[in-house]
């Protein structure tokens, strides 16, 4: 960071490389707006005040804030890879991003891990990784590998990497699993990232004295509350399937609580929805528009975010500080002018190189062939159902008579689910029943399944649900939708089943058209057809789900029978 050139051009003694001419510069340190230029050199900011530079532009009054900080996401959840996805990021102002790549590493372990730091070497915005801590998230899954502490200990001295990634084995947490502590000692020195829906009380305070330092599962503000009190870092997500900024940003407003210890992040956000509304931008919107004073949501976006996560130089428009900026047209909109990297115009900015992906990556679907039963429920005086809720990922947990599963079934309002394996061919799949999705007719498939990432396929008959399995397999995984044995749509994801390597341009109509096509087809609209059924497969969130090895309990952490 030193250097005498940023001295002499501080001083003006030589003349900057950019000057950003009368700008009302938001101060994140003491909430102030101050009228004046931004000088920059070598990609830092050298000097706040009146100079002259070889380059200026007049920003004729606009506002000037640092680049916005996403706090925690992951980059597969974009549905394209991590090139593609950081430019999506720039267009929105987002500079800096901190990522979890555990849905690619539960998919292709370490050399997915190395490809993904690759990609961040090469990427336009400053790309820190946090490392998966849970691969599987469970031992009641079958993912595609699986990470102990010493294959994550290795990596620990990258540049790009800040600590261990959210631990969601909480459980493990609490009741000292040997494995889960070798982790949790081993990163002890770093940050480490929490995933704790719900946990209260004694179980909260336990999980934190494990080291845990953020958190981004709180639905209510109660919840969020409680974590701060434990001094857990709040991270405030709103994504494409779960939407938590609203209840309790409200509850920030009405009890004056400190936002010193807060960020926003997205955690997971489709391309579609980031190319319409942005991702950090977004979050701040919708936080001015809840009564948050804008200074204030400028904050959380930024400098919160760097001091959470230990990032010197970062998040403010300050002297030393990086020159990633946002230019905005109007501060409670948050309607962006233009957006600066490292002082440079991202209009300037080049498409980063896509890297060399591992082979095995692009070959990542191979299940067992299915049994023709596969999808036959063993009839029962009762069942145990999820039951989705709209606009959130965690579920409902419904008992439902044989009677009523039947009904359910004719009138649509109960659908068959199932996960299968493809990672190795084991041959394991389970079956069950599944309520609030709404698809009238046919099968909805997906090779991402939070977080192990095997098949979940959902739908009203046998035939049509094996089809989509069968077609899954030949795109080398992503969605598809099947009806009366037709394939109606296909978005093939040949990067481990979660990613395509198509640029945003190409890969934006095909996602929105698989999605509308879900929707005409019955899809509740109030929830994200694939995202949703997604997360039908993680047993880390309440209150029950299915993975390969059966109907699971969150709440009892055990297979229900």
């Amino acid at each position: 960071m030193y250097s005498e050139r940023l001295i002499i051009t501080a001083q003006e003694k030589e003349l900057p490389d950019l000057v950003l001419k009368n700008g009302r510069i938001i101060n994140v340190f003491t909430g102030e707006i101050l009228n004046g230029d931004v000088a920059v050199t070598d990609g830092i900011i050298v000097g706040i005040g009146s100079y002259s530079g070889k380059r200026e532009e007049d920003l004729e009054g606009r506002y000037v804030v640092p680049g916005f900080i996403n706090a925690h996401l992951h980059v597969e959840s974009s549905m394209v890879t991590p090139a593609v996805y950081a430019m999506e990021e720039l267009r929105h102002g987002t500079t800096t991003i901190i990522t979890d790549p555990h849905e690619i590493v539960n998919v292709g372990g370490t050399d997915a891990l190395e490809d993904i730091l690759k990609a961040a070497q090469a990427s336009p915005v400053n790309y820190y990784v946090m490392l998966p801590s849970c691969v599987p998230s469970t031992p009641f899954e079958h993912s595609g590998a699986e990470l102990k502490a010493q294959d994550l200990i290795r990596y620990k001295n990258n540049s790009h990497v800040l600590g261990l990634a959210e631990m969601m084995n909480s459980v493990g947490v609490i009741e000292n699993d040997k494995i889960v502590s070798e982790k949790l000692s081993a990163f002890s020195d770093m940050i480490i990232d929490g995933h704790a829906p719900m946990l209260t009380g004694k179980q909260l305070n336990a999980y934190v004295c494990g080291g845990i330092d953020t958190d981004h599962e709180s639905v209510t503000f109660e919840e969020a509350v409680e974590k701060l009190r434990c001094g857990v870092a709040l991270l405030i997500r709103d994504g494409s399937a779960s939407k938590n900024l609203e209840i309790i940003v409200k509850g920030i407003v009405e009890r004056n609580i400190s936002v010193s210890r807060i960020a926003f992040c997205t955690d997971d956000k489709h391309l579609a929805d980031i190319r319409k509304e942005g991702t950090i931008q977004s979050n701040i919107r919708k936080a001015i528009h809840l009564g948050l004073s804008p200074v204030k949501a400028i904050q959380i976006a930024t400098i919160n975010a760097a001091v959470i996560y230990g990032l010197k130089h970062i998040g403010a428009v300050a002297c030393g500080y990086k020159a990633d900026m946002v230019v905005l047209d109007d501060l409670e909109d948050v309607r962006i002018h233009s957006v600066f990297k490292d002082g440079i115009p991202i209009d300037e900015i080049a498409q980063p190189r896509q890297v060399s992906y591992n082979s095995k990556l692009l070959n990542s679907v191979n299940p067992a062939p299915l049994p023709e039963n596969a999808f036959e429920i063993p009839e029962r005086k009762e069942y145990s159902v999820i039951g989705i809720v709209k606009n959130q990922i965690m579920t409902k947990h419904i008992k439902m008579t044989h009677q009523e599963v039947t009904e359910g079934m004719k009138n649509g309002s109960v659908r068959k689910i199932a996960v299968i394996e493809r990672h190795h061919a084991t041959g394991n799949f389970a079956c069950a029943y599944i309520t609030g999705y709404g698809l009238k007719h046919g099968a909805v498939g997906t090779t991402v399944a939070h977080d192990s990432h095997n098949i979940i396929v959902l739908g009203d008959n046998d035939n049509d649900m094996h089809m989509a399995v069968e077609e899954l397999k030949r795109i080398n995984g992503g969605y598809t939708i099947i009806s009366d044995g037709k394939t109606e749509g296909s978005l093939p994801l040949e990067l481990g089943g979660l990613m395509s390597m198509k640029n945003a341009d190409e890969f934006i109509p095909m996602l929105d058209s698989i999605i509308k096509k879900a929707y005409d087809l019955g899809v509740d609209p109030d929830i994200d057809p694939f995202i949703t059924l997604s997360f039908t497969a993680l047993p880390v969130i309440p209150e029950i789900r299915i993975t390969d090895c059966g109907l699971f309990d969150v709440e009892k952490f055990a297979f229900l029978d």
